[in-house]
């Protein structure tokens, strides 16, 4: 049998010392330092199954995961299903950049899952109601998609918080006018109304001691009358016990506290008012307790063209 020439040119290359030997893998102490943005999917792969095997507690595990991406990059409308489906060409996971709901829902998978394949399909299972892939199945609505399908993840404790100071609205979603006028999909789902409840933004702070690493929390915004949740994000535990507020926003992904928040939201809508816009003012969070156990429900089968 004779060589090939790329035979022959690779045994010169070895010959002359122009190859070089593969380099190894980091190690997971390695993989420790590197922020997860940085990481490669074989990397994140290493990673996560370290953090599962050396850290046997889920909220800590979520709390070490949602720090370690501290400083990544904001993109907003980062993720669709790509290449699932073609009405856009936005992907199906982000490891370099992420907006709010794509970096709750990464740490979630990561902290629940042992290794690159699991935490992908648990992607899944948590972006989609019943994890069935697909535009029209993605919970595009905070309240009633996202928090309601991931009943089995969390729980919304924002009544039993706020107590008598709890305040409240009516949403509206005509699921069917979005999909249509954003995704150009057409699905039969009929207009839903739901009544939500949040802890008032001034009382926040007598209930901050009763959340826990992994809580999720709704940024509940109000404009024109209209209420909605328009940004998300973890708790975690400061080492002087102080509850913070984990979250992707404009310019990275940071960690602060509650009141350094909600300071941030004045501004904003002091800048807003001073430009005369129409000014989006803070009315309070949403929180949803972590469930413990988390049992993760199986999918329901994807559908067959």
């Amino acid at each position: 049998m004779r060589p090939t020439a790329a035979l022959i040119l690779a045994a010169a290359l070895v010959a002359s010392g122009c190859t070089k030997s593969p380099t190894p893998p980091l190690t997971a102490q390695q993989l420790e330092k590197i922020p997860l943005y940085a990481m490669t999917p074989q990397q994140v792969d290493r990673y996560i199954a370290h953090v599962h095997a050396t850290v046997p507690e889920l909220r800590r595990r979520i709390a070490l995961i949602g720090r370690q991406n501290i400083g990544q990059p904001y993109v907003l409308n980062l993720l669709g299903e790509f290449p699932y489906q073609v009405h856009d060409t936005l992907p199906m996971f982000s490891l370099t950049h992420s907006d709010c709901v794509v970096f709750a829902e990464h740490t979630y998978a990561m902290a629940l899952s042992r290794n690159w394949e699991e935490f992908f399909w648990m992607l899944q299972r948590i972006r989609y109601k019943d994890g069935v892939v697909g535009v029209a199945t993605r919970n595009h609505y905070t309240e009633q998609d996202w928090n309601v399908n991931n009943a089995w993840l969390v729980k919304d404790i924002s009544a039993e918080l706020a107590g008598p100071h709890v305040a409240s609205y009516q949403l509206k979603v005509d699921r069917a006018r979005f999909l249509r006028t954003r995704h150009n999909t057409r699905a039969d789902l009929p207009v839903t109304t739901s009544t939500e409840r949040y802890v008032p933004a001034e009382r926040v702070h007598e209930v901050l001691g009763r959340l826990a690493d992994g809580d999720f929390v709704n940024v509940i915004s109000t404009r024109n009358g209209e209420y909605w949740a328009s940004h998300v994000g973890l708790v975690v535990t400061a080492p002087d016990g102080s509850r913070q507020f984990l979250n992707s926003a404009e310019p990275k992904v940071r960690e602060e506290s509650f009141a350094a928040f909600i300071a941030r939201t004045a501004e904003r809508a002091a800048r807003q008012a001073k430009q005369g816009k129409p000014v989006q003012r803070l009315a309070g969070f949403k929180f949803l307790r972590l469930n413990e156990p988390v049992v993760v429900p199986p999918a329901l089968p994807q559908p067959r063209p």
